[in-house]
């Protein structure tokens, strides 16, 4: 096995995280994209999901892309360009995505509005491929999904804010949301996009990124010669359980609006803010999780384990208050994020168990939500939201361990399987026309057992090829 970090390297991650935040900001904003899209074009509900469409596709037709370009060049593409400049080059290919924006909102084009954002995601999905990975090699292997989950809370404040300021930018205010929407206003926020894309993407460059990271290998002996990373167990499950995992958790919040409506008789303006408090349980979970790469120090790191959660608790308290929505039904979501705290605490920073014990508790949330009524199953959905949220490092980590040289391309592999957020969410919309809204969260209930199913199989996986990750590090302090 390869010489690890016995630290994480500050200086090195704190720059890679602004990738993680525009990936976060920009899907959000798709959700102000859409009906801006359907009334300016006049277009069907289905015709408007053709944005989400046309956006998570471009994940896999970027990381098909990225392998076959590695297969004429016989070689891997990030590791011949380097980690640091597909960074960059990753950014500037979204940067020119945005350009489109303005000749389209000139013509009045969709299809040319939809290949901008197919674009930018295509950028977004060389970026991953790199970024994940390289959070993980930032530091000690042992800490790694904790840096992983860190850069996605990261991601999380991107999809708080990033809905917020696209359309403060788009309609001025709130009050102008019901106005006549010209296209012509999306030119300017996206071309300012780009153009923080380009900026982000020289600082990268300039920055002290290592372009070769030293990544960790598995044993050669217990595995013989591998010139794929699909010969490695790990990844190809770990693909599986990024497909089923991107699709509970954009599936469980997708249909929770029409349950809201139709099933409790919500008004569709009062849902927003439930909406909310599942993306914010994200943040939540993922600051909550990220705590162990901060510190070693035991006592600092149980204070920060009840401070974290409520830290970002509080900013969506806040970010609502300001939005002027009544926060009382909101209050009693804390004592839910007790169980949250005690889950993390009990995985002890080992991916392999926080995937178990998170996976079996989200489906506990799922079937509490299927299984009563009232507010009781709309908190318990919601809080699917805390239990998805620290699953993404956990599987990425899992699933390159041991990859060495084949990691960035079994990272573009995962990449790939983003897709499953939106056959998922079909697929559980079309169970809903047999079951009921409410019970077709048995889809969900699924996909989390398979996730716990990949949890218990990894773990002796790894361990045969000498990755152990309740191994202690030497140094730190």
């Amino acid at each position: 096995m390869s010489q690890e970090q016995a630290q994480t390297k500050w200086g090195q991650f704190i720059p890679l995280v602004t990738v993680f935040f525009f990936w976060g900001f920009v899907a959000a904003s798709n959700d102000i994209l859409i009906p801006v899209f359907k009334k300016a074009f006049d277009l069907t509900q289905s015709q408007s999901q053709w944005v989400s469409l046309a956006f998570y596709i471009a994940y896999t037709v970027g990381a098909l892309i990225y392998n076959a370009i590695s297969v004429l060049i016989k070689q891997d593409i990030v590791n011949k360009l380097g980690y640091k400049n597909s960074l960059a080059l990753g950014l500037v290919i979204s940067a020119v995505g945005t350009l489109l924006f303005y000749p389209a909102a000139n013509l009045g084009s969709f299809p040319l509005m939809l290949s901008g954002l197919f674009i930018v995601a295509l950028g977004f999905s060389l970026q991953q491929t790199v970024a994940n990975p390289l959070a993980i090699a930032l530091g000690p292997i042992r800490t790694g999904s904790q840096r992983l989950t860190l850069a996605g809370g990261i991601n999380n404040f991107g999809t708080t804010i990033g809905p917020l300021v696209v359309s403060f930018a788009i309609f001025g205010s709130a009050a102008n949301a019901s106005s006549n929407i010209s296209i012509e206003s999306v030119k300017i926020p996206y071309l300012i996009l780009g153009a923080a894309f380009i900026a982000v993407a020289v600082f990268l460059k300039l920055s002290s990124l290592p372009d070769r990271p030293a990544l960790v290998e598995a044993d050669d002996k217990e595995l013989g010669v591998k010139g794929s990373a699909l010969k490695y167990p790990q990844l190809v499950l770990g693909m599986i359980a990024i497909f089923v995992y991107v699709g509970v958790e954009v599936s469980t919040a997708s249909n929770l609006p029409a349950y809201m409506e139709k099933d409790l008789g919500f008004a569709i303006q009062d849902i927003a803010p439930y909406i909310s408090l599942y993306w914010a349980s994200m943040m939540i979970g993922r600051w909550t999780g990220a705590v162990e790469a901060f510190t070693d120090n035991f006592s600092t790191q149980k204070i920060l384990r009840f401070v974290a959660p409520y830290l970002a608790f509080g900013i969506f308290l806040a970010v609502n208050a300001i939005a002027k929505h009544d926060l009382a039904p909101f209050y009693v979501y804390g004592l839910i994020i007790l169980v949250l705290i005690i889950a993390d605490m009990a995985s002890k920073g080992n991916p392999a168990r926080m995937l178990l014990i998170f996976s079996v508790i989200g489906i506990s949330a799922l079937l509490i939500g299927m299984f009563t009524t009232g507010m009781v199953s709309v908190y318990a959905i919601t809080s699917v939201g805390l239990f998805c949220s620290t699953l993404w490092p956990c599987i990425f980590t899992l699933a390159v361990s041991g990859l060495g040289k084949n990691t960035s391309q079994g990272s573009s592999f995962l990449i790939m399987m983003i897709m499953g957020g939106g056959i998922i969410s079909w697929l559980q919309g079309y169970v809903s026309e047999f079951t009921g809204i409410q019970h077709s969260y048995i889809v969900g209930v699924l996909c989390f057992a398979y996730l716990a199913f990949y949890a218990v199989r990894v773990s002796g996986i790894l361990k045969s090829q000498g990755i152990d990750f309740d191994r202690k590090i030497a140094g730190g302090h």
